[in-house]
This record gives C-alpha cells, sequence and structure tokens, in this order.
C-alpha cells in the first residue's frame, strides 16, 4: 500500500479483490478496515480473514475508535489471534467474538535442528537478544543487567529501529561499548541462537514472540520477561524475570551460566515447548480455517 497507509482510495481500489476472491486475508490495521470497507461496498464477494499480532495497539485507547473498530471486526468472517493474551484483550475491548480463533505464529525448527554450534570456548558468557530496537523490546534493561555482570559476559544485539542511537548512548553512558555488539538486522539468525549461551527477551509486552520460540529453539536457556505474550509461552519451560528488574536478570543470567544441569534443564523444557509452535502445526491450522468458511 506504499507509504500512504491510509488512504481511502485503498478501499475502492481493493472492491475488485473482495469480488474476484474467495478468501481476503489482512494482518494490518490500514488492511483491515479498506478490506471491510471493500467488502460493505461490494454486497457480497469473497469472506473476510484477519490476523490480530498484538496484545495492544495505540487505538484502544482512544475512545472514539472502538464503534469503528466493532464495526470493522463484524465484517470479518474469521478474526485469528496468535496467543491468548491479545484474544482476551481484544474481547475485553469490543466484548465477544463468535468468529474468533487462536492460531500460534510458527517458526521453522527445522533450521535450528541444523544450525551448528561452532564457538570456541574461550571463557567469554555470550547473551543474545533478537528484536527491533523499539520502545517495546525494551533492551535497556538487559544492558543494564550486563552491568551488574562480570567482564567476561558479553552481550550481542541483533535488529534494527529507532532506538538504535539512544541505546548506544546508554551502553556508552555505562562504558559498556566494549562488551555489547549491535549486529542489525541479520539473515542467519538460528546460527546466531545456537552460538550464543543464554538468549534473553527483555520486552514490555509481546503479542507472541517469534524471537522469544526462536530462542527457545535453540539449544540454549532462555530467559523473558514476565509480561504478556511472553508469560504464556515460557512459564513453566525457560525462565521468566520481573519486568525491568534487570537485578534479577543479571542473577538469573549468572545461575544459568555456573549452573550447567539446572541449564541443561531449562533447554530441554524450552524445546519441548518451541515444538509447539512448528510452523507445519501453523500453515495446517490456517488451512482448517479457510476450509471451514469455504465450506458454509
Amino acid at each position: 500500500m506504499g507509504y500512504k497507509m491510509y488512504d481511502s482510495n485503498y478501499a475502492l481500489k481493493m472492491m475488485k479483490y473482495v469480488k474476484g476472491f474467495d478468501i481476503i486475508h489482512t494482518h494490518n490495521t490500514p488492511c483491515q478496515f479498506a478490506a471491510a470497507i471493500a467488502k460493505s461496498l461490494s454486497f457480497g464477494g469473497g469472506k473476510l480473514v484477519t490476523t490480530e499480532h498484538s496484545s495492544n495497539n495505540r487505538r484502544r485507547g482512544k475512545w472514539y475508535f472502538k464503534l469503528l473498530d466493532k464495526w470493522m471486526y463484524n465484517q470479518y468472517s474469521s478474526i485469528i489471534v496468535i496467543s491468548d493474551q491479545p484474544r482476551k484483550n481484544l474481547e475485553n475491548y469490543i466484548g465477544k467474538l463468535k468468529t474468533i480463533t487462536t492460531i500460534y505464529n510458527g517458526v521453522d525448527l527445522s533450521k535450528f535442528r541444523l544450525a551448528q554450534r561452532v564457538r570456541k570456548e574461550d571463557g567469554q558468557v555470550l547473551i543474545t537478544m533478537v528484536a527491533s530496537l523499539s520502545a517495546a523490546k525494551d533492551q535497556d534493561t538487559i544492558i543494564r543487567a550486563l552491568n551488574e555482570l562480570p567482564n567476561n559476559y558479553r552481550l550481542q544485539l541483533v535488529g534494527d529501529g529507532p532506538r538504535h542511537k539512544e541505546l548506544e548512548s546508554l551502553t556508552n553512558t555505562l562504558h559498556l561499548k566494549e562488551r555489547v555488539n549491535f549486529l542489525g538486522i541479520r539473515s542467519d539468525i538460528p546460527q546466531i541462537l545456537v552460538n550464543s549461551d543464554i538468549n534473553v527477551m527483555s520486552s514490555h509486552w509481546e503479542g507472541l514472540s517469534l524471537s522469544s520460540i526462536e530462542g527457545m529453539s535453540s539449544g540454549q536457556p532462555f530467559i523473558a520477561s514476565d509480561v504478556d505474550g511472553l508469560r504464556e509461552v515460557v512459564k513453566g519451560h525457560g525462565v521468566l524475570f520481573p519486568h525491568e528488574d534487570y537485578h534479577q536478570l543479571a542473577k538469573e543470567i549468572t545461575r544459568l551460566a555456573e549452573d550447567k544441569e539446572y541449564a541443561n534443564s531449562i533447554v530441554r523444557q524450552c524445546q519441548a515447548k518451541a515444538a509447539e509452535y512448528d510452523i507445519s502445526v501453523m500453515a495446517k491450522k490456517y488451512n482448517e480455517v479457510y476450509k471451514t468458511l469455504m465450506s458454509k
């Protein structure tokens, strides 16, 4: 849709797709509204499906969007949410929906089974976080936790985003420049995670974080903040620490680094949980939704 994501002309342009296809599947707000309007103007056509990827959004903080959102969601034959928390939040916002289904996002776990650990044992403990450098992801907490750990603990941040310079400034202020490596956007995530010692996700919130599933499937212990979208996946499998509590995060990292038996037990639990999110499982469930809609 280009840069003018909310251009009203998109609804008119989408009418030919609504009329010409059996199922139209949307994934973000501009497309959701454009498809819903096009469906109404077409007086028929294909069935609308949408996927909600986040537990929250800025619209829900503004009362005047509620009626508009309720109308929009009611144009959809199926609403898919990627985890239980987004479902609860959506239903709390606009009420119960008969057309809502939970389908967890999937990860191609075979890539992690094939990735090889090639790091040499050099006495360093390598911590990795894979996430956009944005406000929701809270890399500040893992950086501050690193400041409480010995010098042989190193951190690599995979991803890029609007807070890059701000996070670099924090590492400089804490005199951690030599211990934090900003890797940018990478295509070799499985190899990076497998060759880490501990993988961390310190977000403020998530929908269902694919990065957390990847971290849990890596064969290395995984730690996450105890927040919506992470708690339901990690609890009872990986390690949870209190939101923004970098002191406790540093303690959890130390325990995993020093107690190998404990770390190995966490790895086994993480991999067992991650197996539930294989991309083949997700694809099968999406196909079931499509087939059900086409049979009606």
